[in-house]
């Protein structure tokens, strides 16, 4: 496949920019224990973006991996999960915030520290948000990929500290243009006291087209009828 752009995500970085459909985006974890948490919208209607409780719900699930789509709150794809070698993206814990960020590694401030301070996930989100014709009312729950968190029998979460290992990558496929927004910030759960410093490479190439016996159209019933949906709103807009 024809790779068309590449970027590192480095520790506390943020990105944020328009891929259009039909493009794979991979993810690969330069080193242990990574997280990037992540945000999306439709780059042509910013109202319709993604939905955490649908994507769930309809699924099944607690959690996202291969085969799992991630849901708009109009029902329709916007990008699939077609390669994955972690098994397990955390859908429910959230980004950090600066009090968090403040509490759990220490008071840093850019004009102490310059570009060495320790960035938190609402931040990065605000400032990202806000260059694309957005704000924090548009924050909505985010997926953290290569994370696990899970609930025991009482309700409570738990974080897996050594899920993602060195290489470890995530691809998905985009069903609609979309305006992705990134944070490369640790998981709000991750236990460790020392900020997480895991760079993450992101590539986009070509996807391939679509067919019937598409692993992720065919997970569910639920998400056949969203790529039905999906077809259905480019068919009008073309």
């Amino acid at each position: 496949m024809k790779q068309y752009w590449s970027k590192l995500l480095v520790p506390g970085g943020k990105w944020s920019g328009v891929i259009g459909k039909g493009k794979c985006i991979r993810f690969t974890a330069l080193d242990q224990g990574a997280n990037v948490s992540l945000l999306l919208y439709n780059a042509k209607d910013k109202f319709e973006r993604y939905n955490m409780p649908d994507t769930l719900k309809a699924q099944h699930t607690f959690y996202l991996t291969k085969g799992n789509v991630l849901l708009s709150d109009n029902g329709r794809v916007l990008v699939s999960i077609i390669e994955d070698s972690v098994g397990w993206h955390d859908t429910v814990s959230g980004y950090t915030t600066r009090e968090m960020t403040d509490a759990k590694y220490g008071v840093t401030t850019y004009q102490q520290l310059r570009n060495d301070w320790l960035r938190s996930g609402e931040e990065n989100f605000a400032m990202e948000l806000v260059r694309n014709g957005l704000g924090l009312r548009d924050l909505v729950p985010v997926v953290n990929l290569f994370s696990k968190v899970y609930c025991d029998h009482r309700g409570d979460m738990h974080f897996i500290v050594d899920h993602c290992q060195k290489g470890d990558t995530v691809t998905l496929r985009t069903e609609m243009d979309v305006l992705l927004i990134l944070s490369n910030t640790p998981n709000p759960l991750d236990p460790r006291t020392s900020y997480p410093s895991v760079p993450v490479k992101m590539e986009v190439y070509d996807a391939e087209t679509v067919k019937q016996d598409d692993y992720c159209l065919n997970f569910c019933p639920e998400n056949r009828r969203a790529f039905e949906n999906t077809l259905e709103y480019y068919q009008l807009m073309s």
